[in-house]
């Protein structure tokens, strides 16, 4: 039957939490230490699924793995690298592992790796990972469940993506880092992973400009040398928190956070009328009025992130007034909304509009998480509600969230996990 998590609903959260290491800036990461040639190291990676099932892709393709998850520092070392496939058990589990098809192509000049998988929030179609891959001189053959690609010499060019895609602008990134000539992304993704990710292949000794903008320019250089990496604070994992304290009414600092990658929640928080204060790597949010309902629209970043918006639709359930949330980013991101219901909220989904009106307050029920970030709001509605909540399926939180029930309990939350 797998675990559960079991709360009793009603603790206003007090105290500090510190955030991980970014799951969302470690996959890609740790994929990019295979253009090196040498051992890279790095630091505040978090022990979590998606990084121990990524750790199994990097060996099966013959690189070196050294993971401590106690001191969260992991070394990587690809001079072995000497396999081109990454078989289908390991891609089905996590999407991010798609991502080692740039780097192996730069590396290896051949890749070969199973169509992925991931959580069930969408298509997120990888043709604009191909596109860019086949502008920089690849020949892509797809077929039996497997993509090729074989390129005897990857070059500069420019690439337009239709959407800023995360995944498609590291992808492309990587395979460009190696590659002769200079390439230009347009439409590049600009959120803070992918800062990170040119942060690290800079630090190599690769040449990126431009990242966190919507043009990224690659200058390919003929090989990368090993390096030490700390990879940034998980900002969506941070933002569980802020919102844990604010559907709770609670006073809760999240230390390890830059606010600047969680502008658009916070400004939607302080609408609801929390307090928030920022301070250079922690951000105190407190509530201690009635919650006001908000509209809001996910966007690519800068704007308001599709991570976080089932949790701010479990806040919105209990706030004052009629609440819009408008999803673009994911067309299945409404998988909680069942579960909301059984809990007592009243939400109408109209296509990719979710119309939800607050409240007085939710009721304790058992629910099932059918993605990450779905269980994760689960969760907190489980801490406001009245009685006990029970949220099966905890598996797909474990993929994105360390200790979760921990780090609530020691803010004051009456949570447990049991078989």
């Amino acid at each position: 039957m797998g675990e559960k998590i079991k709360i009793e609903g009603g603790v206003a959260l007090r105290g500090h939490v510190r955030a991980e290491g970014a799951k969302n800036a470690c996959l890609p990461v740790m994929a990019a230490s295979l253009l090196c040639e040498g051992e890279v190291t790095l630091c505040d990676v978090p022990p979590l699924q998606d990084v121990l099932s990524m750790c199994q892709v990097l060996e099966c393709l013959g690189a070196r793995v050294a993971y401590d998850p106690a001191e969260k520092k992991m070394a990587i070392d690809a001079r072995g690298l000497c396999g081109v496939e990454a078989p289908y058990p390991l891609i089905r589990k996590m999407r991010a592992s798609f991502l080692v098809i740039g780097p192996l192509l730069a590396r290896m000049g051949k890749a070969r790796v199973s169509l992925p998988g991931g959580c069930a929030i969408g298509i997120r179609p990888i043709d604009l990972h191909l596109k860019g891959l086949r502008a920089l001189g690849a020949q892509v053959l797809i077929g039996h469940g497997f993509i090729e690609t074989t390129a005897d010499r990857l070059r500069g060019e420019r690439v337009y993506l239709d959407f800023p895609s995360v995944g498609a602008t590291e992808n492309i990134m990587m395979a460009a880092a190696l590659a002769d000539g200079v390439t230009v992304i347009e439409n590049a993704a600009e959120e803070p992973e992918v800062v990170d990710l040119a942060r690290f292949i800079n630090a190599m000794g690769g040449r990126v400009a431009g990242a966190g903008t919507d043009t990224i320019r690659i200058y390919g250089v003929p090989g990368l040398s090993p390096a030490v990496h700390t990879v940034i604070p998980d900002r969506i994992e941070a933002g569980t928190y802020m919102v844990a304290a604010a559907i709770t009414g609670g006073q809760v600092t999240v230390d390890n956070v830059i606010p600047t990658h969680l502008v658009p929640l916070i400004a939607k928080l302080k609408e609801t009328g929390c307090d928030v204060l920022e301070e250079e790597s922690s951000i105190h949010i407190r509530r201690s009025g009635h919650l006001r309902a908000v509209d809001l629209k996910t966007l690519p970043y800068p704007g308001f992130p599709t991570d976080l918006q089932s949790q701010m639709m479990a806040l919105l359930t209990l706030a004052r007034g009629t609440s819009v949330i408008t999803e673009t980013v994911f067309e299945n991101r409404f998988r909680h909304v069942d579960e909301l219901r059984r809990m007592g909220a009243q939400i109408k989904i109209e296509g990719h509009t979710a119309v939800v009106t607050g409240k007085e307050r939710l009721y304790g029920a058992p629910v099932k998480a059918s993605d990450l970030r779905a269980g994760a709001a689960l969760v907190l509605a489980g801490l406001a509600a009245a009685g006990s909540t029970e949220v099966s399926c905890v598996h797909h939180i474990d993929r994105g969230y360390h200790r979760l029930t921990e780090k609530l309990a020691s803010l004051g939350a009456a949570i447990k996990r049991e078989e």
